[in-house]
């Protein structure tokens, strides 16, 4: 089945070479618009797998093509054009990700046929990983949640850390899965929700720590001393205890608490900074490792980097996503990655997809990526033969 795009271009010049560009592709069925106002109205009409839009357009510019489209029920992937500033391109590109768009390229003008095919790659990509997923139901009960924590079928599963000094796994972090009946595996945002709800927050972090540590005892059986990341929402910091009655967990199921790292959530807050520097502290003295999660995403600041005993940053993938066809993502990434170092942190990048992006990383000595590039999360058997296929354990 052919892919579905929409250009959207005003220039009757640039219109007619995108069009000739594009259908010298395979796989694809292209329709065009001249502006916003033809282009919603296609799209009112049909569904399009993607839309490839100038930015600057007189009437219905692309921004307002997009805030408009964001009210649609079904949302077509995205992709900009534009001969103006990369900045521009990359704040529309986070404008139209915070309308829950998928946005897949950006693109300087003129546009070349190497940009297009990318931009086919990317879509295929998206494709597959949608066609993979299985979407469960809207809402799960409490009595179907507390079942599955207990029995096992919401687990940990291991996204490796690739360090780019060695080239080897050194550490994970661990992402939820749901080993559902009769659902197959579930992803996070089909049932983290309803964990959230039914406030099992605290429930399904201490089997996380149980489930890792006995991966990590899976692991070192076989020679690999594995650190593990675990998300911590960061409102469950305002309970006192929370960090005597981890350290518990750990000490009681046989693991380390240097081996183990939280990963500070941005999505929630303590009431108030009292209980959020008192429990990052107290995870610290107990020997827990620390990580600034997303960092360059939402309100992360450099006022938090700064004042909490941080051992990790972790850049977000939307600073990564473009860093190489973007100068000025590429400069912050650089950036970022010298003010970790200075901070004495570990500096890992998140959503690494592409050999360039590497590149780039390696070039201004980050020290560790994870992504799909380096693999999935996946099961500890999984995880363990990956580090297997890596190398020998070293010891």
């Amino acid at each position: 089945m052919a892919y579905r795009i929409l250009v959207v271009e005003d220039h009757p010049f640039q219109h007619g070479y995108l069009l000739g560009l594009l259908n010298d592709l395979s796989g694809l069925s292209v329709t065009s618009a001249f502006n916003g106002e033809e282009a919603l109205a296609a799209i009112k009409a049909e569904h399009f797998d993607l839309v490839l839009s100038d930015l600057m357009m007189p009437g219905v510019d692309g921004i307002q093509l997009v805030q408009r489209i964001g009210k649609l029920s079904r949302k077509p992937a995205l992709a900009f054009m534009s001969s103006g500033s990369g900045r521009m391109m990359t704040s529309a590109s986070f404008a139209a990700r915070s309308l829950g768009f998928n946005v897949l390229g950006l693109i300087a003008k003129p546009v070349n046929v190497g940009a297009l095919r990318k931009l086919l790659d990317q879509l295929v990509a998206l494709d597959s990983v949608e066609d993979a997923s299985v979407r469960a139901p809207a809402h799960h009960s409490l009595a179907d949640l507390s079942l599955a924590l207990k029995t096992g079928q919401i687990q940990p599963w291991f996204q490796p850390k690739k360090s780019l000094a060695t080239g080897r796994i050194v550490a994970a972090e661990a992402l939820a899965r749901w080993k559902h009946p009769s659902l197959d595996v579930l992803l996070p945002r089909d049932f983290l929700p309803g964990i959230i709800r039914h406030n099992l927050e605290e429930e399904l972090l201490m089997q996380f720590v149980t489930q890792t540590i006995a991966a990590q005892t899976l692991w070192r059986r076989h020679g690999y001393d594995v650190p593990v990341s675990i998300n911590l929402p960061t409102h469950l910091l305002d309970s006192d205890e929370l960090p005597d009655r981890l350290y518990e967990r750990v000490i009681q199921e046989g693991g380390t608490p240097s081996r183990i790292g939280f990963e500070l959530m941005e999505n929630s807050a303590t009431e108030d900074l009292g209980h959020y520097f008192a429990g990052v502290c107290r995870l610290r003295f107990k020997g827990f490792g620390l990580a600034q999660d997303d960092f360059g995403k939402g309100y992360s600041s450099y006022f938090n980097l700064v004042s909490t005993p941080f051992t990790e940053l972790k850049i977000d993938r939307s600073l990564v996503n473009g860093c190489v066809e973007n100068e000025y993502l590429a400069a912050a990434l650089s950036s970022i990655v010298s003010l970790g170092k200075h901070l004495g942190l570990n500096v890992v990048a998140e959503g690494v997809e592409t050999q360039e992006e590497l590149a780039l990383l390696s070039r201004i000595h980050c020290d560790q990526v994870q992504g799909f590039l380096i693999s999935k999360a996946v099961d500890p058997q999984l995880f363990l033969r990956l580090q297997t296929e890596a190398g020998p354990a070293i010891h």
